[in-house]
């Protein structure tokens, strides 16, 4: 099983998930892993009244044997009103260090 389904499914089994997207950004960063960058946007009913960092801090939570296995996870994580009223990400960056400089 790829790392990416894993992720998904610990998400999936520890959240009431109304939206989730896992992108794998590892060819956008220097490096061979094909797992090494991710890209989560997740909205979920327990980010309610969450700050951002409580909200990162149960996805690591969640996503805690699963976290040494890749080197990035950017999060981008919503309430569901929050995401009724802005259902955008922003792109992520091109690496800029390493061999892609």
């Amino acid at each position: 099983m790829s790392l990416q389904t894993q992720i998904e499914n610990k998400v999936k089994a520890a959240f009431d998930v109304t939206f989730m997207q896992l992108e794998n950004e590892s060819h956008m960063h220097s490096g061979p892993a094909d797992e090494s960058h991710f890209k989560l946007t997740l909205v979920a009913a327990e980010f309610d009244g969450l700050s951002k960092v409580k909200r990162h801090q149960a996805v690591y939570k969640a996503l805690s044997d699963e976290m040494p296995q890749f080197h990035a996870l950017a999060l981008h994580t919503f309430s569901p009103a929050e995401w009724e009223a802005r259902p955008d990400v922003a792109d992520s960056p091109l690496c800029k260090g390493g061999s892609k400089a």
